[in-house]
């Protein structure tokens, strides 16, 4: 049976509410259609007013409701439910001794989050956002759902503009965050470009608490910015990167083995995780676990374990008739650092056949786009790619910079490049799949998938 997490009482306590009903709580819920049995349904204003959802919830076996008009149901009602979600995240942080960590960055994110997952739950009871819940909802949510016996806990926090990170670092109040790396992601919402998106994501500094860790990538352009924003809040900075002064210092990622030094030490420790990024990202990961209190060893052999999330790097064998191609799982979401990073993992792979790649248009980049997508023919060419699929009106500039022995085919939409990949791939094959989640990579990477040697996607 899942712990009592919160009783109306406490709920109706924390949100400034009044209980119209005796009940107890497992879980905490915003999405009607995946409540569990005993969660607390939010009802939260969108598209469609979440109080509709109510009678739904309960059949669906919620124990209660937090709304902000009468239903039929036990419920807290409150004067605002995303305001009310807020306050019982914080009392959740509040009445918890769980050591907490934030991690946010251009690329990576998710990935790091889930690994740190990995480690604090080797090292005790832990606790995390599930997906990518990093906004002003997801965080709140995390939070709310953290039990009070929880030892770690790790937040992912993500942004689109400029102050969005700030108040839900401040609701985290973390003692220790990273950010993986900073980048041209969410451009065409930043007027001076790549700094303000630096700018934006060293906002994670503000709810740090006194004495707390900052891990940054040493590698990465805006590093120096980062460590004076740091410093302002006096955080104690450590880095990741490839040059001796790095605390944790990358000196090669021949897949699987990672060879590094940290604290001035040699380690060495094997990934599941495909992709030379990786070698970087296992490092911030190690040093992220180390201020939360994670013994290396442990940290290591979690790390060790963790395997690539869905849509980003998961490499799978797919027959077809003649024999199988390997198929490589990048759909989930880009930008030019991780276009330009995937490419060169691939090029590094020993292939028996072509290596092809089906790419979809990277988004919010702004009046810069077409340039950016032109510019990733050279990381084509350094790849060593052989042909080149590409489906959306962005990515047309790339498509245009290819010489004609590299086209494969173009389109207008995902759905349309479909059956053409389809069509070109045979046996011996790498393909990689990557593009922006909006602009639908994801289907072509399921439509690789589900081919069999029949054909029939059985």
């Amino acid at each position: 049976m899942p712990e009592p997490l919160w009783a109306s009482a406490e709920i109706a306590a924390a949100t400034d509410g009044r209980a119209t009903g005796d009940f107890t709580c497992t879980g905490v819920s915003i999405d009607s259609r995946s409540v569990e049995s005993g969660d607390l349904f939010v009802a939260l204003a969108g598209v469609r007013d979440g109080h509709e959802f109510v009678p739904g919830a309960m059949q669906s076996g919620a124990a209660g409701a937090l709304v902000s008009q009468a239903v039929e149901a036990p419920a807290v009602i409150v004067p605002d439910t995303l305001r009310a979600l807020e306050k019982l995240g914080a009392a959740a942080r509040d009445r918890s001794s769980a050591r907490r960590c934030a991690v946010t960055g251009s690329v990576g994110k998710t990935s790091v989050t889930q690994a740190v997952m990995q480690g604090l739950m080797l090292a005790g009871r832990a606790h995390s956002s599930v997906k990518s819940y990093n906004n002003h909802i997801g965080v709140p949510l995390t939070l709310a759902r953290m039990p009070q016996a929880t030892e770690r806990a790790v937040f992912e926090i993500g942004m689109n503009h400029a102050g969005e990170i700030e108040p839900l670092s401040r609701m985290v109040q973390p003692h220790a965050v990273a950010i993986t790396t900073v980048g041209p992601v969410h451009i065409e919402n930043f007027p001076d470009g790549e700094e303000g998106v630096a700018r934006a994501k060293a906002e994670i500094f503000a709810g740090l608490q006194p004495g707390g860790v900052a891990v940054l990538n040493r590698d990465n352009v805006w590093f120096d910015l980062l460590v004076v924003e740091a410093e302002r809040i006096g955080a104690r900075i450590v880095s990741f990167g490839t040059s001796e002064d790095c605390t944790a210092r990358l000196i090669s990622f021949d897949e699987p083995l990672v060879k590094a030094v940290i604290h001035d030490k040699p380690v060495e420790f094997e990934l599941l995780q495909s992709g030379l990024h990786w070698g970087l990202n296992s490092l911030c990961v190690l040093l992220l676990l180390e201020a939360m209190d994670v013994d290396q060893q442990t940290a290591i052999n979690a790390l060790s374990a963790f395997a690539p999330l869905a849509g980003r790097g998961q490499a799978k064998t797919v027959r077809i008739p003649g024999g199988a191609f390997t198929l490589i799982d990048e759909s989930y979401n880009a930008n030019p650092i991780s276009m330009a990073a995937t490419l060169k993992s691939l090029g590094a792979r020993e292939t028996p056949g072509r290596k092809i790649v089906a790419l979809t248009d990277m988004l919010e980049l702004g009046p810069d786009g077409p340039s950016f997508h032109a510019a990733l023919a050279q990381s084509i060419d350094d790849a060593h790619v052989d042909l080149v699929f590409c489906a959306g009106p962005q990515i047309k500039s790339l498509w245009e910079a290819l010489p004609a022995t590299r086209r494969g085919a173009y389109a207008e939409t995902a759905a349309d490049l479909v059956p053409l990949v389809v069509a070109a791939v045979e046996p011996g094959d790498t393909v990689m799949v990557k593009g922006s989640n909006g602009s639908r990579a994801g289907a072509i990477a399921a439509a690789l998938a589900t081919l069999d040697d029949a054909g029939t996607g059985a």
